[in-house]
């Protein structure tokens, strides 16, 4: 049960902010909705506000969407021919270019907003564990042990440059690959200076080869670290942007046959994961919800008709072209993206299925 209603929550919450960026830009551009639903199919409870908008949540809670006026459908694939020119003016096909491309991003973008915002307040008010410039393990053989460096030594000061947390010493070890440095370390009541010289390690080959350099300690301290809030801002940001990144680079493994395509996950590993998660408390679940709010903009951002990212395209096409495509192009579109979205889900799903073993359960009991 508290899987179930973990999912439902993190994805409800996921949609309505989605859909919302959809929302407050077409008002803001005179579009008038005419529903906003979370989930797809009927209607379980609805309201209707003083603008005519039909709030509602849906039998079906894998989605939502927003029907803005004069779209044939919920996805906006197609207009109504039969508006007069007073209808036309609210009506989202009406709309100029750049109106149209700002509603459509705006829910993708909502997505990552709401992921710096959570980001944020976990930062602030929360904190996050950081290591302490404290040497832990010295490993064997390394440049470390060479210095002498012992378990439970602070490195107050890397030639001179203090530091204060771990990452720091990192950085600055790493950009003085075979370079002797000189360290300012406390041990015990004492403060006294090692000098070391950081292994030179290479990755890579060719022109893409990098080579940085190596002390061969690990953390030993940790401390719970709040930040204050223009640096919590700055931190929920950075975090966004690496996912994002982290993101394409985990799509490109998988292209170039690097990295497995059964760790894309779907509804069925999402819900599982919402569980577990939930279990943990309140800050791991809005982590999580983080992580999948830039998924979710990042998914819908994909060229693909049917997506924002397809929408998107179109716009593109039709500023190249000066017109828009065709509606039956336009319909083709749609009808290839619907396809490509169904085969994504039917594989995600297969991939949560497979991970859950239920491929093995059923080939065991053939072999029983």
């Amino acid at each position: 049960m508290v899987t179930i209603l973990a999912f439902l929550f993190v994805l409800s919450v996921l949609v309505f902010v989605h859909e919302y960026g959809h929302y407050w830009v077409a008002i803001k551009a005179g579009v008038k909705v005419e529903s906003f639903s979370i989930g797809f199919g009927p209607e379980i409870v609805g309201w209707n506000d003083k603008s005519g908008t039909r709030w509602k949540i849906s039998a079906l809670p894998l989605g939502g969407y927003v029907k803005m006026y004069g779209d044939m459908n919920p996805a906006s694939a197609g207009m109504r021919d039969d508006l007069t020119e007073e209808e036309s003016k609210h009506a989202f096909h009406h709309k100029g270019l750049l109106a149209r491309a700002a509603i459509v991003f705006a829910g993708p973008f909502a997505n990552f907003i709401f992921a710096i915002v959570i980001f944020t307040i976990l930062f602030a008010a929360v904190g996050q564990q950081r290591a302490l410039p404290v040497v832990g393990d010295v490993s064997p053989d390394s440049a470390a042990a060479s210095a002498g460096l012992q378990s439970d030594d602070q490195i107050l000061a890397v030639d001179g440059q203090s530091i204060e947390w771990f990452d720091e010493l990192s950085v600055l070890i790493r950009q003085k690959p075979g370079q002797q440095v000189d360290l300012t370390v406390k041990r015990g009541e004492n403060t006294i200076e090692v000098m070391a010289t950081p292994e030179a390690v290479t990755q890579g080959d060719g022109p893409d080869a990098v080579t940085f350099g190596r002390l061969g300690v690990s953390a030993g301290k940790f401390v719970s670290h709040r930040d204050g809030f223009f640096d919590a801002v700055g931190h929920g940001v950075n975090t966004t942007f690496g996912i994002v990144t982290q993101t394409f680079s985990a799509i490109g493994e998988m292209i170039a046959g690097e990295r497995d395509s059964s760790e894309l996950g779907g509804p069925i590993r999402i819900a599982q994961m919402s569980g577990q998660v939930a279990e943990g408390g309140i800050a791991p679940l809005l982590s999580f919800m983080g992580y999948l709010s830039v998924s979710l903009g990042l998914i819908n951002l994909m060229p693909v008709p049917l997506l924002d990212g397809g929408h998107l395209v179109f716009y593109l096409i039709e500023a190249l072209r000066g017109k828009p495509m065709s509606a039956k192009a336009q319909e083709y579109g749609f009808r290839l993206g619907a396809g490509l979205v169904f085969s994504l889900i039917i594989f995600a799903t297969w991939n949560d299925l497979s991970h859950l073993g239920v491929w093995n359960f059923f080939k065991g009991l053939a072999g029983g």
